[in-house]
Parts: structure tokens; C-alpha cells; sequence
């Protein structure tokens, strides 16, 4: 038995119970594919089921607020991912009725739909020949096959595209797709993997040669940029604070958050209002300065680390962004803010 018949086979028996897995509507699985881009099925199962329940179709995802998209997502990060989401959904409704594409050349015209999530919807939903690559089927694939190429290369990439696409089987390509997915996911995993209950561990290359650890090779990462976030937290005598919405490009973009000072270095409180001084002009105002966390918190992010203090200003009075300490629950933040102000307040 060939590796895609033993796939197939596999998944007949042990296919995971999931609620984009009940119908192949393509609406469903764009929403679980997008959200599951960077996120484990644990993690993300919760918002499919929330954004399901709020948005049950394209057209009500489309005349959503994106502000309630954003705030409905708090948690899962890559906040691009749920701006993309809104896009696309707007362009479903508007330039395709309401139906999504069925191919993978007009799937990967979406916002946020990438080679992965189109080749994912054309052929679960449409049975298109398209192969799946993601991180699952990368690690299966260079195990079995013994292919010790970067699977972040350009070189990497192409050859295993080519492998993928000859393993296809010639019908059931959705499902075999999945069945990809959650072999990696469930029995390949990247660390302690399950050779002993592996089905396919006679044919593996990687278990045979005892280089299961190794596989996948990747090219090292970029070094990591180490920041220090310094958030602002005014409070006034009528419990009010201040807030803004970020309009960079940044991964928070559209979010919303306290005042902020980034530095290179760990400011100490009278840097930090020499630095006040600079931004926002306190000379007029009574206030007085208060370190709220003594030890930075850490908040590591793909190319960053984040090293982070909150700083409490009481002040006698507000003038611009003001916002009722209650009322910062509508708001969208990033995940380090949103704790800290179920915490805090």
C-alpha cells in the first residue's frame, strides 16, 4: 500500500469530529482556515464557534462593525487576520453574490487567502486538484520522504509543491487533504512523535534512519528586536483615562491602546517623564507618577520581544481621547492590554 492509500485509509478510521467537517460549505471553512492560520485547533475551535454564532453567513460578516470583528478575535493575535476576514467577506457579497469562488486562481485574489487557504477551500469544497501545504504536511512529508531541503527556501518549497501535487490522488482530494493535516497534527507532531503507533513508519525514512527529530530542516530565523513598550495609563478625578486607536501597519493596527512610549532601553521614572514632557506636555497639569508593575512583563512576538511597563499617571484633568475607565470593555486591544485591564481595573 502506497503512502496515499495508507493516508486515506488512516483517516477513514480516525477523522477528527470538527464543526467546519459537517457540510463542505465553503463559507465554514474559510472562516476555520483563516482563524487556524497560526493557531492551534485547541485554541481556535472557541472563536470559529463564537463567529459562527454571531455571523452565521458571509452577508452578515460583511455589514458587521469592524470594530465588533476585532473585539470578537481579541486573543488570537494577527489581527490582519480579521481585518483580511472583513475584506473578503465585503468582496463575496459585493462582486460574487454571496457564493465564493470555487478555484484556487480566484481564491488567491482574496485578501488574507494565501496559496495554503485557497488550495484548502477549492478542494474541500470543490474537489479542485490542489495540494495543501501547510506546517503539518511539510514536517510529514520531509520525514517520510527523508527531504532534509529548508522547508523555508525557495528551492524548499518548490520541490516539496512538486511532491505534494504528485501524491494526489485522482479523486476524495479534500479529504485526503485533511487527512494530511491531522496526521501531522495528531500523530507527525513536531515534538514527541507517535512512530510506535504510526502507520506508516515502515515506509518512513526519517524513523528507519533515526532522524525524526531533525526533520524538518528550516533556515534560522532573523535575530529578534527587543523593545520597550511604556503604556501611559491616565487617570483623572471623574475616572476617566485616555486611549487611542493605532492607524500603523503594525500587527495591532486598528486596535485600540494607552498612550505609548517605545524605547531601546528600561526607562526609569524620571525618563520616562522627561520623555512625557517631550510627547505630551504636562507643565500645566498636577499629576503624580506611579510604576504599576515593578518587573516588566514579557511579550514575544514573531520577529519582537516585548518588554513591558505600565505606568500610572494621576492627573487633575483630561483633554483629548477621553474614555470612561468603564466603558474600555467595547473596546478592541491587544491581548497584553485586554488582560491587564480585566486585571487592573
Amino acid at each position: 500500500m502506497n503512502f496515499t492509500s495508507q493516508i486515506d485509509k488512516w483517516y477513514s478510521k480516525n477523522k477528527r469530529d470538527l464543526p467546519w467537517r459537517k457540510n463542505k460549505d465553503p463559507y465554514s471553512v474559510w472562516l476555520s482556515e483563516i482563524i487556524l492560520q497560526q493557531t492551534q485547533i485547541q485554541q481556535g475551535l472557541p472563536y470559529y464557534i463564537k463567529f459562527m454564532q454571531k455571523y452565521p453567513d458571509v452577508f452578515l460578516l460583511a455589514t458587521a462593525n469592524e470594530q465588533e470583528i476585532l473585539k470578537l478575535w481579541q486573543g488570537l493575535g494577527y489581527y490582519s487576520r480579521a481585518r483580511n476576514l472583513h475584506k473578503t467577506a465585503k468582496i463575496i457579497v459585493s462582486n460574487y453574490n454571496g457564493v465564493f469562488p470555487k478555484t484556487y486562481l480566484q481564491l488567491l485574489k482574496l485578501p488574507g487567502i494565501g496559496k495554503y487557504t485557497a488550495s484548502a477551500i477549492s478542494s474541500i469544497c470543490y474537489e479542485e486538484k490542489q495540494a495543501v501545504l501547510d506546517g503539518n504536511v511539510f514536517r510529514l512529508l520531509s520525514r517520510y520522504f527523508g527531504m532534509d531541503i529548508p522547508i523555508n527556501s525557495s528551492q524548499g518549497i518548490k520541490a516539496f509543491e512538486k511532491l505534494s501535487h504528485d501524491l494526489l490522488p485522482k479523486i476524495n482530494i479534500g479529504d485526503y487533504n485533511q487527512a494530511l493535516m491531522d496526521f501531522g497534527s495528531t500523530v507527525c507532531k513536531p515534538k514527541m512523535a507517535k512512530c510506535e503507533i504510526c502507520v506508516l513508519q515502515d515506509g518512513c525514512n526519517a524513523h528507519v534512519n533515526k532522524t525524526t527529530n531533525l526533520l524538518p530542516v528550516k533556515i534560522k530565523k532573523h535575530k529578534v528586536l527587543i523593545k520597550h513598550f511604556n503604556f501611559i495609563i491616565f487617570i483623572d478625578p471623574y475616572n476617566n483615562t485616555q486611549i487611542e486607536q493605532r492607524n500603523d501597519k503594525g500587527i495591532w493596527q486598528k486596535l485600540y491602546q494607552f498612550p505609548l512610549i517605545i524605547t531601546d532601553k528600561e526607562l526609569n521614572v524620571n525618563e520616562l517623564i522627561n520623555q512625557l514632557e517631550i510627547s505630551t506636555p504636562l507643565s500645566n497639569s498636577k499629576y503624580e507618577v506611579e510604576l504599576i508593575n515593578a518587573k516588566p512583563e514579557i511579550h514575544n512576538l514573531t520577529h519582537r520581544k516585548l518588554f513591558i511597563k505600565y505606568w500610572k499617571i494621576q492627573i487633575d484633568h483630561l483633554s483629548t481621547n477621553i474614555t470612561p475607565i468603564k466603558n474600555l470593555v467595547n473596546y478592541p486591544f491587544p491581548i497584553v492590554l485586554s488582560r491587564f485591564i480585566k486585571s487592573y481595573f
